[in-house]
């Protein structure tokens, strides 16, 4: 027995919580127990590298290289991704890979290379191979981005599950992006980074990581170009960041550095070079296309845990209606549960959720409903009793099913990553359809179960199917909430199949982007949380998750008017665009603020509204190309190193820079633009960059600058789809994309691209087909003429 662990059980059962303490107390000890009986012992290990190289054995797009200890395989794709894997191992089978591996690029061949080394050479990358087993990543001309230094292996004596560690140099120049949603940077600073979806159990600022959504996945922006480097492991294991130091010597003292070490797993890896549109368009080849969430669900939408029961729920669609605020969403939290219970409804409260969610429904406003995966032990539940007659719950070695403890109380949890276990629990959200919820929300799904010590999820030796092919946690648990979210997904696909599913899911892993998007979770309320909301935004985007935002106004606490209003000028311009807090925190409503206030976020919200046909064609765009709507500053030019240290401000597709208002009491604020003309969209005032200039930055406005010749569809005072477009500076030609989407079905529909040019003293504008350029179809307005 642990005595500091037997001290918090004494605490936490005194703490004022007797009961729900007592709970997680023996959760935590029968968590230890089963991992005692369950896991096996780390004895002695031997530690292992790859020798030296013994032979080959060419192949499609590379080949197989031999080593004394080991084998690598290196196959180019047609894509111009590259694959390797240690030890025999295969891309698949993959939980982020979409639609199998992809074919060998033919013209990538392996030769042989200097001092016993080989090399695979194809058109948008070589990859050099040491006889020694480190590998070079380098573009066409000879540049290196990357060297990856011979692996090590920690093997059982015994046998078992080896240990590794992969250590890598980048440039000086270069600088780390990624890892899933960190709430510091977006720029990853030095420091170890944990691999392992985590639930704080409070409220977050930017010090604490990990968090609830971790991924191998880094971006490397340098001057030569970018690369994306994914492991793609499921296993816990960190990440040791070193940014280089450029002129501080020679050679490799002046290297970035990285350093991944693994608890197990396949030591494979796929990387993809070149500039970063190219980089995610080739990344979402590789695992899929984003989902396409329905138009409304890029509107606002308004949650709270705590709404307590239908009067309420219309008391707040009510005001947003009195005060002329447009609402799309509302979103009901575990407290419209039958006891917690998850797909079941408090007929007390919300006696009519059906009549409510038509009524709702016929105003613009849908309901989303919250899933938690935990499922109450509790024989009479019908999710309990159709869950155990499929044997759908996560069992231990003996043979018992895991118990653990949520919000309903002692709970079991379903192993999504049966495919039999999906499709049960797909088919239960036909009761959640019935009860008129148009969207879900996944919580809880790290998967969390209440602890008094010790991690807050299920025991490491629980025993998962792992598509048949058998394992334990320590492998599932990052995939978890990713398999929860693909079996919700292809249940409401067949449930409602000419609607397009809506989820978003607190955790999730490498490919979660093929089932919806994600949110912060529960960020701390206050201006480092402000911040860090940005930051969660705009990494989990260079990971290709293009769908996320925060808790406008924080989880937690009571945020004042002024930092109320400058994160929700902030949440107008992100693709999720939702106001939440605890039951313990301060309203979110806009009129709760002041009169000021509530003016202000009219404002904003209006425009929300205006804009939204320019969000749902960044929406088509990021399915078709993997492009985030919300892009660092550096996106279009990653070899300006002024853009690419700017954590700030962030572009809005490749029409708007957006320069959010992050300090207490700032009514000014430096902007750092990128090359060309930018216009504040309020004054017109136009400025020229690249150059920092101080932009207005009142209470009611947060500043936006239009590219110069950007066309961008927006919603008119009639409800149609207007072209509005920003002057080109003289002699240059501007253009923009616009897709006309209904706002929900499977349709694919056409792409309308515009350009705008000057003729003599005026703008002119065209729609360009194939068959030449004609007038466009939509009205036109032009803007920035002075």
């Amino acid at each position: 027995m642990d005595g500091r662990d037997l001290v918090r059980s004494v605490s936490v059962v005194g703490s004022g919580r007797a009961a729900q303490g007592l709970r997680t107390v023996r959760a935590a000890w029968r968590r230890r127990r089963i991992d005692a009986a369950g896991l096996p012992a780390r004895g002695a290990e031997r530690a292992r590298v790859p020798g030296q190289v013994q032979g080959v054995e060419p192949g499609p797009g590379g080949g197989l290289i031999r080593f004394s200890r080991s084998e690598l395989r290196i196959t180019v794709a047609v894509n111009g991704a590259v694959f390797w894997g240690w030890d025999g191992a295969d891309p698949e089978p993959s939980y982020a890979l979409a639609g199998g591996c992809p074919e060998p690029d033919p013209r990538a061949v392996l030769e042989p290379d200097k001092d016993g080394g080989w090399r695979v050479v194809a058109e948008r990358v070589t990859i050099v191979i040491s006889r020694h087993g480190a590998l070079e990543v380098c573009t066409p001309g000879g540049v290196v981005l990357r060297r990856d230094l011979p692996p090590r292996w920690w093997e059982p004596v015994g046998g078992g599950t080896a240990r590794w560690m992969q250590r890598s140099e980048v440039a000086a120049d270069a600088r780390f992006f990624g890892l899933g949603g960190r709430a510091s940077g977006p720029r990853l600073r030095d420091g170890t980074y944990r691999l392992w979806n985590t639930d704080p159990g409070r409220a977050f600022g930017p010090g604490d990581d990990p968090l609830y959504l971790t991924m191998p996945v880094q971006l490397v922006v340098a001057d030569a170009a970018a690369h994306l480097v994914f492991h793609d492991t499921s296993w816990d294991g960190t990440v040791t960041l070193r940014e280089g130091e450029e002129g501080a010597g020679s050679g490799l003292d002046r290297t970035g550095r990285c350093e991944m070490r693994m608890d197990g797993g396949p030591l494979r890896c796929w990387v993809i070079v070149g500039a970063p549109a190219r980089v995610l368009h080739t990344w979402a080849s590789l695992t899929g296309a984003p989902a396409l969430p329905p138009a409304w669900a890029l509107g606002h939408h308004h949650a709270r845990w705590g709404f307590g029961s239908e009067q309420e729920v219309r008391r707040i669609v009510a005001g947003y209606q009195e005060h002329g605020l447009p609402l799309d969403a509302v979103h009901l939290d575990i407290d419209h549960y039958a006891d917690h219970q998850v797909f079941t409804v408090d007929l007390e409260r919300f006696p009519k959720l059906p009549t409510l969610a038509e009524e709702l429904r016929r105003d613009g406003v849908r309901l989303v409903s919250i899933v938690d995966p935990a499922v109450k032990v509790a024989p009479g539940n019908a999710v309990y009793d159709s869950g155990s007659a499929v044997d759908a719950f996560v069992r231990d070695t003996s043979g018992r099913t895991v118990r653990g403890e949520v919000w309903a109380g002692e709970s079991v949890f379903p192993d999504f990553t049966h495919a039999r276990v999906r499709k049960w629990w797909g088919g239960l959200y036909e009761e959640r359809l019935g009860q008129g919820f148009a969207g879900f929300w996944h919580d809880m799904n790290e998967p969390t179960s209440f602890n008094a010590f010790g991690e807050p999820t299920l025991p490491r030796s629980a025993q998962h199917a792992l598509e048949e092919r058998g394992g334990d946690h320590r492998e599932a648990h990052n995939v978890y909430a990713l398999c929860m979210a693909r079996a919700a997904y292809e249940g409401l696909r067949e449930l409602s199949p000419r609607e397009r599913p809506f989820l978003f899911s607190r955790s999730g892993w490498a490919g979660m982007h093929r089932y919806g998007g994600t949110w912060s979770g529960d960020v701390a309320t206050g201006w480092p949380g402000l911040r860090a909301s940005l930051s969660l935004v705009l990494g989990l985007g260079l990971c290709g998750v293009p769908y996320s935002g925060p808790d406008v106004g924080g989880f937690d606490g009571s945020p004042s008017p002024e930092l109320y209003l400058r994160w929700f000028q902030l949440g107008a311009y992100l693709p999720l665009f939702r106001t939440h807090a605890s039951t313990r925190a301060g309203r979110r409503e806009p009129w709760e603020f002041g009169p000021e206030v509530l003016e202000h976020a009219r404002v904003a919200l209006l425009e929300r509204r205006r804009l939204l046909p320019y969000f749902i064609t960044l929406a088509h765009l990021a399915r078709r190309t993997g492009a985030p709507y919300v892009r660092p500053l550096w996106w279009g030019a990653p070899e300006d190193r002024a853009l690419r240290d700017c954590e700030d401000a962030f572009l809005l597709g490749d029409s708007f820079l957006v320069a959010p208002v992050l300090d207490p009491g700032a009514d000014r604020r430096a902007v750092q633009l990128p090359r060309g003309r930018w216009y504040d969209t309020v004054t017109e005032v136009a400025y020229e960059g690249p150059a920092q200039v101080l932009v207005d930055a009142p209470l009611s406005r947060i500043p936006v600058l239009a590219r110069a010749g950007a066309i961008v569809p927006v919603r008119g005072e009639d409800g149609g789809l207007e072209l509005e477009v920003w002057a080109p500076s003289r002699g240059r030609t501007g253009g923009g994309l616009v897709v006309p989407d209904a706002g929900d079905g499977w349709d694919e529909p056409e792409i309308e691209r515009y350009a705008a040019r000057w003729q003599g003293r005026r703008v002119v504008v065209t729609r360009e087909r194939e068959d030449g350029a004609g007038e466009p179809s939509r009205p036109v307005r032009v803007r920035g003429l002075g």
